[in-house]
């Protein structure tokens, strides 16, 4: 199945190439089939398209998939020479899956220093006081100045990433502090999560949690919950502290627990649940991931295995026989039902490309062990 699945993938992978041009999908809109594209790297999920393609030419060693990712190295390249949009914490999704994914497969030194240089600019969102990365607005935003996401769980690899190969120390601290203070803040007491939280800039005292997509301040945005369980495993990948593999365990265990038999989970897990209740198969999607990612770390006598090892396998078998595009000729995503902000009423049920990633890094997990570009793996 896993393999049927990825040789769909590349197939349309490689027909988005010749559709999109230098151009970067970025979600559908009503139902349409059809990605919105972007001219240029200017947002937060450009780096989803490249990771496509580098999974695409790692699995293939097609140098069609290698020569588009390329190109979109160079736009991140040009990106950061023209500070566009880069005071962002963002920045993590976007030079983990272009140019250090480049790095990791090949080598390039060239690659290596612009995701250095990327590290460098995330680590001007950090506020010390706070000991947390800002996640929007300016410095000192009256609204923002002291708010973090769960989403930024997935940016930390990028400076985790920077320290092992420069040794400042700068890197890692705010890597650890953040990861902590996420852990501390965001995590529920029920294993859930907060999809936000504020702090008081001025003291750095906690204020109080919230949401910015999910259904209510109380609720949790399965999306967060599913950034949060691969975010926390990878916090544990690279620092080897037991309390960051026992909170992604958790905020998995939780989300397993409310996977339907399709594999697609509903937008948000407190929200009533009807046949026209939104899904997001990009949660899903990355929740898998994570659920492997821990897999790894876990000895198989341990109750978790066996538990997140299946739940894992359950959202992939649904996402491929019951939300991927296979067999569609002229489908330009991978999985469908995906949802952006359902609130607002934002692409609510159609393609992401962040949904489009992980779900073609979880079948290559399941198929080579290809783990995506969030650390160095030693077979590259």
């Amino acid at each position: 199945m896993w393999k049927q699945a990825i040789d769909e993938a590349l197939r349309i992978t490689k027909a988005n190439i010749r559709r999109f041009g230098n151009q970067f999908p970025d979600v559908s809109l009503d139902s349409s089939n059809k990605y919105v594209l972007l001219s240029n790297s200017k947002g937060w999920t450009e780096g989803f398209w490249s990771g496509i393609l580098w999974l695409s030419y790692e699995y293939s060693q097609d140098r069609v998939f290698r020569d588009a990712a390329v190109e979109t190295v160079d736009s991140f390249r040009e990106r950061l020479e023209k500070k566009e949009s880069i005071d962002t914490h963002d920045l993590g999704f976007l030079y983990s899956l272009s140019s250090k994914a480049q790095w990791i497969i090949e080598k390039d030194e060239n690659a290596k220093q612009l995701t250095l240089e990327a590290a460098g600019a995330l680590l001007l969102r950090w506020r010390e006081k706070m000991n947390i990365l800002q996640a929007w607005g300016q410095k000192d935003d009256p609204v923002n100045g002291g708010r973090i996401i769960i989403d930024c769980m997935m940016n930390l690899p990028l400076l985790h990433w920077a320290y092992q190969q420069t040794g400042e120390l700068a890197f890692h601290e705010a890597a650890v502090g953040h990861t902590e203070k996420s852990r501390r803040f965001l995590v529920r007491g029920d294993d859930s999560s907060y999809h936000t939280f504020w702090f008081d800039p001025l003291t750095g005292d906690s204020v109080r949690g919230g949401t910015h997509q999910g259904e209510q301040d109380g609720s949790t945005w399965t999306r967060g919950q599913a950034w949060g369980i691969y975010g926390f495993a990878l916090a544990y990948h690279y620092l080897r502290q037991p309390r960051y593999l026992e909170t992604a365990k958790r905020l998995a265990l939780y989300f397993a627990e409310r996977i339907p038999e399709d594999g697609a989970v509903y937008w948000d897990f407190e929200v009533p649940q009807g046949p026209d209740t939104k899904r997001d198969s990009s949660a899903s999607a990355i929740a898998a991931a994570g659920m492997l990612e821990i897999c790894s770390f876990l000895r198989k006598d341990d109750p978790a295995y066996d538990k997140l090892a299946q739940a894992s396998h359950l959202i992939m078998a649904g996402l491929v026989r019951y939300h991927s595009t296979i067999g569609e000729e002229h489908a330009e995503g991978l999985i469908k039902h995906g949802s952006y902000v359902v609130k607002k009423g934002i692409a609510t049920d159609d393609y992401t490309i962040w949904g489009d990633y992980f779900y073609l890094e979880s079948l290559m997990r399941l198929d080579k062990g290809i783990t995506g570009y969030w650390y160095e793996r030693p077979n590259c």
